[in-house]
């Protein structure tokens, strides 16, 4: 069996800004509960409902040994062994 694969990245970088008279860490960052328990499980729901859209294509999450607070990977395959190869051109 051949296979051909693609890397695509992409990548989201957070931060927080706070006044000048901010502590540092006596929050112990809790800024990042908001990205953790609310906006990356929202994002993670939207991209895999559009994928699922794609039935050609399966997808799902592989882990690479990092931690998923610090990347997920999402894995796309679209299998050709079952039968002939629709080549999809642009027009």
């Amino acid at each position: 069996m051949i296979r051909e694969e693609k890397d695509f990245r992409l990548r989201f970088s957070l931060e927080a800004v706070f006044p000048d008279e901010y502590d540092g860490d006596l929050d112990n960052q809790a800024w990042l509960g908001e990205w953790e328990t609310r906006i990356k499980p929202e994002l993670l729901k939207t991209i895999f409902e559009a994928l699922r859209h794609h039935p050609a294509w399966t997808s799902h999450v592989r882990n690479r040994g990092l931690s998923p607070l610090d990347e997920i990977e999402i894995a796309l395959v679209r299998d050709f062994t079952a039968g002939p190869v629709a080549v999809n051109r642009p027009t």
